[in-house]
């Protein structure tokens, strides 16, 4: 008898009915060595939570809603048309862009910055990193509101302090001003996911090797030579894993943000693609229009994170 046949007889199939731990008989497919019925239920999952739905946003992204017949019509390319003329759809794009690039910088320097003072094992450094999670916890949409009473003209208290700093007027309330609405909007984004930056930093301070700091502090560097030439291009993969996940992240909660604290406004300037197409959809009722919309977002956001991951190197 040669091996491959001793094998195959002592597969466990071939050794009658499989049972549990507690004698009791398995079902068939919890002991089949083939992969299909643990694939399966996932395969069926994405095809009715994830490929469905795209599959039928592009379907109406052709369409649109009459209501005159009360149903949905073929429009063609008519969509997409619009998209690439429409001026209020490319303001919404560069106010996403801003909105984008500050949060991430702002959110990028200060996590670093918050992460660098808490690296320690001294005594109450841990409370310390426990409480700078507290704002991760509240809603978004409550966050929003928390900064809208704060940036109130008349009682606000960031009113007063930034009219005291003298960066602007109390006699123009920051969110109504077109010149400061979306800084408004941005602190509240900044303050409630820069402790999300500060956490994966800190994970990744504390996984770096110590050898290195250990031998640049007996060769007499200084603390900033050490985070310019070790501790930076050390964390270089966790800042570009930290980037590209939040990225993604600011386009989907700008939403919370924009809906409660401005609607989109003064005007136009504190728009988002995102509010934009929900508003398309929901206020307008243009829903062929709201799904081109969504779709752009998606194929932005494609384009965007695989550029990133080429060019930084992100390994998963």
């Amino acid at each position: 008898m040669n091996a491959s046949s001793t094998a195959a007889s002592t597969r466990p199939h071939n050794q009658g009915p499989q049972r549990s731990p507690f004698g009791l008989r398995l079902p068939r497919f919890l002991t089949s060595e083939s992969p299909v019925p643990w694939v399966a239920p996932l395969a069926a999952f994405f095809l009715v939570f994830a490929l469905f739905p795209l599959l039928y946003n592009i379907w109406l992204s052709f369409h649109e809603y009459s209501a005159i017949t009360r149903a949905l019509e073929p429009v063609g390319w008519a969509n997409w048309e619009r998209l690439v003329s429409e001026a209020r759809t490319t303001n919404a794009i560069v106010v996403t862009l801003v909105y984008v690039g500050v949060c991430l910088a702002a959110q990028l320097v200060l996590g670093l910055a918050i992460a660098l003072l808490l690296d320690s094992d001294d005594r109450g450094y841990g409370t310390l990193r426990a409480l700078i999670t507290l704002p991760l916890v509240v809603p978004p949409a409550i966050t929003a509101l928390l900064f809208l009473f704060m940036e109130d003209p008349q009682f606000g208290i960031l009113s007063y302090v930034f009219d005291q700093l003298g960066l602007i007027s109390r006699s123009e309330p920051i969110l109504s001003n077109a010149d400061t609405a979306l800084f408004g909007v941005i602190l509240a984004d900044v303050w409630q996911w820069t402790p999300f930056m500060v956490l994966i930093f800190l994970a990744g301070l504390r996984a770096l090797p110590r050898e290195p700091f250990e031998a640049a502090a007996i060769d007499g560097a200084s603390r900033l030579q050490i985070f310019w030439r070790i501790t930076l291009p050390m964390l270089s993969k966790v800042m570009a894993v930290a980037i590209l996940v939040r990225g993604i992240d600011l386009f989907r909660f700008s939403f919370a943000y924009i809906y409660t604290m401005t609607s989109g406004g003064p005007g136009t300037v504190t728009e988002t693609i995102i509010y934009y197409a929900w508003k398309q959809t929901f206020t307008f009722i243009k829903w062929g229009y709201g799904a081109t919309l969504s779709l752009l977002t998606l194929i932005a956001l494609i384009v965007i994170c695989n550029l990133f991951i080429y060019f930084a190197r992100v390994r998963w």
